[in-house]
């Protein structure tokens, strides 16, 4: 990957920011406390990254993650990703993931099934989420601990953070069971 580069930009929910190279977008940033705490943690990830205007491509990513972060019902899906840097199964998980339309959630043990995993797979998954180099894009926020628990969030703010956003999404939050969850154990996915 050439030199990364990355933009700063303003939300509904505080300055954000995304990191760029020839691959895509290496890295989404959730709001920190202030400015130069963002930078900071940019310059953490990215030592080497230049604050600069974006391409286009990025700037439409940009518009996207305003969009959605303002309550509009937006597909991320199409903004490419560059996970060079990202496990094979991390991978796997963000796939199913990012497939979760804005306003809905699956849980842990949901993303595990789809992938075929055993149902212990769940820490897995959690663990791939605690790691998300690409949160709002790939949206981590999405999901959901058993029995519609929010379960950890490690960005900045942490669970209200995640329930703020999933609010702004308009996502039923609480302690209603999901359908994966309602399902006696005999009959779930292992």
């Amino acid at each position: 990957m050439s030199r990364a580069a990355f933009t700063t930009f303003d939300t509904a929910i505080g300055r954000c920011a995304l990191a760029w190279g020839d691959g895509g977008i290496v890295g989404a940033f959730l709001p920190e406390r202030d400015e130069p705490a963002l930078q900071a943690r940019i310059a953490k990830r990215f030592p080497e990254a230049v604050d600069q205007a974006p391409p286009a491509e990025v700037a439409q990513a940009v518009a996207g993650v305003v969009a959605l972060l303002a309550g509009e019902k937006r597909d991320l899906r199409d903004i490419a990703l560059d996970m060079t840097a990202v496990p094979p199964f991390h991978q796997r998980v963000y796939t199913v993931a990012r497939a979760i339309p804005p306003g809905e959630t699956l849980t842990y043990g949901e993303i595990a099934a789809r992938l075929d995993a055993p149902r212990e797979a769940a820490r897995a998954v959690g663990e791939a989420m605690g790691r998300n180099p690409f949160p709002i894009i790939m949206p981590c926020h999405r999901v959901m601990g058993a029995n519609g628990k929010p379960g950890g969030f490690s960005a900045p703010g942490g669970v209200e953070t995640k329930l703020k956003m999933l609010q702004i999404e308009g996502a039923k939050v609480g302690e209603t069971p999901t359908l994966f969850d309602a399902l006696p154990l005999a009959v779930k996915p292992r």
